[in-house]
């Protein structure tokens, strides 16, 4: 496509609005996600609500069930309102159900709000990936999902420290009430972010995709073929039909070990670092570099995967974690400790985000945001498992076999994945250069 220098600055200009936006809609997503494993040492010391470490693992499922609830329903939701209204939507749900964890008097009206707040905060992350993919520069929607995804261990970064310099002098409650500041930030997204232009174009709205499209220089999106757009269900059915079945349950079950590994870990890792003997400040320096190792891996894994595959790196990225993990259960000295805790994140955190990288890049526009959004869902049924295996594990006072649990749900999905770009790397000859050129076209602008 040939355009003016004016007109591709206009082009990037919207993709950085939009990716910006979601940015902090994420970041904001990895504040209320994270923020429960930060302040959890500190509400098991002051036995707070009266939990114990069994009912600290079940707290920390009913939030992943929620997110289970809420990315299940992304896809389809986000298919018939629209992505900007979705991701509204979950902004404000997250927000104000962390308001009444804030004000909980008992661990059920606790546990309730941290199951609302999952909901919000599984719609908001499928439905932000499938906007950035809509907007990303042609042949880098891998690195920019990379990009809006270390917003989401930002979010983890700043969660530790509100445990830091916030829990310690105010209560735990307080960083409950931090959590419900997001919510000012949804006036900002309805005022200022775009709407989909994959979705406009499936409503049939194609004058007003065609206006914001021209407006900012940004591709449209081709219409899709003989389809009503309030066929929702098609969009779930295309995912099992022909051979296409095997390689969705295989990035499903890739997706399952993934997140009961990254939530199993996010969930625990102050908690089991505290019972290794480290103080509560320590144990909140491995949240720290363990998101610091996020944001390095979102970065170079989507530079990675743009150039050699997201299932390709997804698979070895898995694998290093599962290394990483399972010498956290190994005594080392503290300097190394923290080495193998950065890498760690380095490695597990993108290894997830390219499994998404894969199905959105993979995916027809149309269908898209259900792939993701039901990706995303069926692992979600791993970040449930994880926290409550956890807190099985400590309450048990087997502590160190979660790091070896934990290392094996990472191999586990480096089996999947593997096998998954396998069979991807081997059907590409037979689609032909045709198929293989729209897929590279896919993410430019949402194709």
């Amino acid at each position: 496509m040939s355009s003016s220098p004016a007109l591709s600055a206009r082009g990037s200009r919207l993709a950085l609005l939009v990716v910006g936006l979601c940015w902090l809609a994420v970041l904001f997503d990895g504040l209320d996600m994270f923020v429960y494993g930060s302040v959890l040492p500190h509400m098991l010391q002051e036995k707070a609500l009266g939990i114990t470490s069994g009912q600290a693992g079940d707290l920390g499922s009913y939030a992943t069930f929620g997110m289970l609830v809420g990315a299940l329903a992304a896809g389809t939701v986000a298919d018939r309102i629209g992505r900007k209204k979705l991701m509204v939507s979950c902004v404000a749900l997250f927000s104000l159900a962390s308001g009444l964890c804030a004000i909980a008097g008992s661990v059920g009206v606790f546990g309730l709000g941290r199951t609302l707040a999952g909901v919000g905060l599984g719609g908001l992350l499928p439905t932000a990936i499938s906007m950035v993919s809509d907007y990303a520069p042609r042949g880098r929607a891998a690195i920019t999902i990379g990009l809006l995804m270390t917003a989401h261990h930002a979010g983890g970064i700043l969660s530790a420290y509100v445990a830091l310099w916030i829990v310690e002098p105010l209560g735990w409650r307080s960083a409950f009430w931090v959590c419900v500041v997001p919510l000012l930030f949804v006036p900002v997204l309805l005022k200022f972010l775009p709407e989909s232009l994959s979705f406009l174009v499936a409503q049939g709205r194609t004058e007003e995709a065609r206006t914001l499209a021209g407006r900012y220089d940004a591709e449209l999106p081709a219409a899709p073929a003989d389809r009503p757009a309030t066929a929702r269900w098609e969009n779930l059915a295309n995912l099992f039909r022909g051979g296409e079945w095997i390689q969705t349950l295989l990035y499903w079950l890739a997706s399952f070990g993934g997140l009961l590994l990254v939530y199993g870990v996010a969930t625990w890792l102050p908690t089991l670092m505290r019972g290794e003997g480290y103080e509560l400040g320590s144990a909140l320096t491995f949240v720290v570099l363990f998101n610091l190792g996020g944001i390095v891996g979102m970065l170079v894994a989507g530079r990675a995967s743009d150039r050699f595959g997201a299932p390709r790196i997804s698979a070895i990225w898995f694998a290093l974690t599962a290394c990483g993990v399972f010498l956290l259960s190994v005594h080392m000295p503290l300097a190394l400790t923290f080495a193998v805790v950065f890498l760690t994140g380095v490695f597990l955190n993108s290894a997830q985000t390219m499994i998404y990288a894969t199905v959105s890049i993979g995916s027809a526009p149309a269908n898209r945001a259900t792939a993701v959004g039901w990706t995303s869902g069926m692992g979600r049924f791993g970040a449930v498992f994880g926290p409550w295996l956890g807190g099985q594990l400590l309450a048990a006072d087997q502590g160190d076999w979660g790091f070896t649990a934990f290392a094996t749900a990472g191999f586990s999905s480096m089996v999947f994945i593997g096998i998954a770009a396998l069979r991807r790397a081997t059907a590409a000859p037979r689609r032909g250069a045709g198929n293989r050129a729209t897929s590279h076209h896919a993410p430019a602008a949402g194709q």
